[in-house]
């Protein structure tokens, strides 16, 4: 008998690992806005360093301030997933410090993101993995449930499903489904080879600005 609410679903269709990398290094925003700028997680999903961000999603669908199934994902989930929590956004209890942190880099987890709060960020911040969350503060979990694995979940406002195709950088996080991820791709690499021509324009004095007094006066704008 199914207990919704508090289910664990062990197999993910992941994408191919050539197919996913084929992502790194390219900007978040130029694959963005090749997607019509309606797959980014919001604002408040921020990353707490440096560390660029790619990998198939692993999802958990926790309580508020409750991370029992959160402790689960890292013992099931595989190299290179990225752990992506559905925490409601709640800030009032951190549900991941630097032990579990550890543990998930130990076991060649790609990163985090959590659509709630974390603790111990000076270590975290110095562990070389991606981490990605909505706030931070001391007061910890607790390890009751309910909550689900591999399941939709919503973060950042996004809905992702289990073996998206997650992009993260400095300006935040893009989910992206498998079966648009070659097109995708194909896009967003002639999007950053156009914005290197744009960049060498801009030095040499160059830049096309035509189009923005064309879309003035499509727009019936008057200059007086």
């Amino acid at each position: 008998m199914s207990n919704v609410g508090m289910r664990i679903f062990l197999h993910i269709s992941r994408p191919p690992k050539a197919l996913i990398d084929g992502f790194a290094g390219l900007p978040v925003a130029n694959i963005a806005d090749n997607m019509n700028r309606m797959s980014c997680m919001d604002a408040k999903i921020r990353p707490i360093n440096d560390v660029p961000l790619l990998g198939p999603a692993f999802t958990v669908k926790s309580r508020p301030g409750d991370n029992l199934l959160l402790h689960k994902a890292l013992d099931l989930a595989q190299p290179g997933d990225i752990v992506v929590v559905d925490a409601q956004g709640d800030l009032t209890n951190s549900i991941m410090g630097e032990l579990m942190a550890l543990w998930a880099k130990q076991r060649g987890i790609g990163g985090f993101i959590i659509d709630g709060a974390i603790r111990d960020i000076g270590a975290l911040k110095k562990m070389g993995m991606p981490i990605y969350a909505a706030g931070v503060t001391p007061a910890g979990p607790y390890k009751d449930g309910p909550g689900e694995l591999n399941v939709p979940v919503v973060c950042g406002g996004i809905v992702v499903h289990p073996g998206d195709i997650l992009v993260g950088d400095e300006d935040g996080i893009v989910v992206i489904n498998p079966r648009d991820a070659e097109s995708l791709l194909e896009k967003s690499r002639a999007k950053s080879r156009m914005e290197h021509k744009v960049v060498e324009d801009i030095f040499n004095m160059a830049w096309d600005r035509t189009w923005v007094d064309q879309a003035l006066r499509e727009r019936g704008v008057v200059i007086e």
